[in-house]
């Protein structure tokens, strides 16, 4: 059936089934909040459950019926699932209903490219997009399909999406050159700063947990925060200052989402690879939501699929100004190790208790003391600048420098080793082990 599609739809019918073949149904608040975030109006709600997803149109023939009614009765433009659905099925429910059908991977696509302002995450986007749209072009061009017959007009609407296609892939293929070549500036900027021995610590959670928030709170970047789902995709790294460690970076990531279709992930990988080369996790965590347990299994979820599952974590319960008689803490394990901190982003509260944590798991394998440097080491204090390490300098009236320095073992290890033992040699005084 051929019908015009409108260029946008906000008026919208949402679609929640519970399949019994499926062990953990998404959350309806979650995907009228998805709706919401996309810019969609929803008019009508319309729950069900089936022990399995119908091949030709997802839904039964009396629930399509029942979406049929309430896309008439409120003029809906556009019906969203809160589900994967093949081409095919899209394609039949849309000649059934009229109007236009998206998915749930296509309603987080759409959410994305409104969301990404960096060139890179534009890209990352598109990418995901082009994925997407392959498999689906046919719909494009169901016009050109019903001319059949006439002299002149065999064949036409095969012809075009053949050139589609073909554009499709050199698009596809330009994106990930250009994506590879991101990919390898970033691994290159990693490298350098484990050189460097420099602490990088990454912000992950699921979307709208508050990291930007905390980000901004840590750090005065002033990175877009707002109360929706997936207001942060492009990563930022900025500066932060930890007690007793000195000068550490830490990075603000996409949120994660139940269900994250793997498109994303694939397409997003160059990003999220800060998160998986990460020296410590905060994996922030609303603490006022009602299913945070189930929502930091997701997480761990997509942490493993990037391979950052093994990481050190500290979890950040945040938010507890919404919460009753819960006041900022640490929560520590038998062995007296930091392993859970309580906060609030929006007020600060507990922000200097999150930076106390840090310090210490981070800190484990830093030294910390005085090193006296003769006049001609220059180039070895100059280095030391370099990587962070100086806390306070001062001479000697016989010229030489005492430099206050944190470092961890290796980097200090490595950089006297040249001297040795011989005459006119650093000297090191150890103070203790923040």
């Amino acid at each position: 059936m051929f019908f015009d599609r409108p260029e946008s739809g906000e008026l919208a019918v949402l679609v929640h089934l519970q399949l019994s073949a499926i062990d953990s149904p998404g959350d309806p608040r979650e995907f009228e909040e998805l709706a919401l975030s996309a810019g969609a109006d929803p008019v009508a709600f319309i729950f069900g459950q089936r022990a399995a997803p119908a091949p030709k149109t997802f839904v039964g023939r009396g629930k399509l019926d029942e979406i049929q009614r309430a896309v008439k009765e409120h003029g809906a433009e556009l019906v969203i699932f809160d589900h994967t659905l093949s081409p095919s099925q899209e394609r039949n429910i849309e000649r059934e209903l009229r109007c236009r059908v998206l998915d749930r991977t296509g309603l987080i696509l759409d959410i994305f490219a409104q969301r990404a302002r960096t060139h890179e995450g534009k890209l990352q986007v598109e990418l995901a997009q082009l994925r997407h749209m392959a498999t689906r072009l046919v719909r494009g061009w169901t016009h050109l399909e019903r001319q059949k017959g006439g002299i002149g007009l065999r064949g036409p609407g095969e012809t075009q999406l053949e050139t589609d296609r073909r554009l499709l892939r050199a698009r596809i293929d330009s994106i990930e050159k250009r994506l590879e070549k991101v990919r390898r500036q970033r691994a290159q900027g990693r490298r350098a700063r484990r050189r460097a021995e420099v602490v990088t610590v990454s912000l992950v959670g699921y979307t709208n947990a508050g990291k930007s928030t905390l980000f901004n709170r840590l750090t005065g970047a002033g990175v877009y925060v707002r109360d929706q789902l997936f207001a942060t995709l492009d990563p930022t790294m900025r500066r932060v200052e930890l007690p007793n460690v000195g000068t550490a970076i830490l990075a603000d990531t996409v949120g994660f989402v139940s269900h994250l279709p793997h498109r994303l992930v694939e397409a997003f990988r160059a990003t999220l690879e800060e998160a998986a080369s990460a020296t410590l996790l905060l994996h922030v965590v609303d603490a006022a939501a009602e299913d945070r347990l189930h929502l930091m299994e997701q997480v761990q979820n997509v942490l493993g699929e990037i391979g950052a599952g093994e990481l050190p974590q500290l979890v950040v319960y945040n938010k507890i100004d919404l919460l009753q008689d819960r006041g900022p803490a640490i929560d520590r394990d038998g062995q007296g190790i930091p392993r859970a901190v309580w906060l609030s982003a929006a007020t600060g509260e507990g922000c200097d208790l999150l930076l106390e944590a840090i310090a210490e798991l981070v800190g484990e394998q830093l030294v910390s003391g005085t090193l006296v440097l003769p006049a001609h080491q220059s180039r070895l204090r100059a280095q030391l600048y370099e990587v962070g390490a100086v806390q306070a300098e001062s001479y000697r009236e016989n010229g030489d420098c005492e430099l206050r320095l944190i470092l961890p073992r290796g980097d200090l290890q490595r950089l006297l080793a040249p001297f040795g033992d011989s005459e006119g040699a650093p000297h090191w005084q150890p103070l203790s082990e923040p």
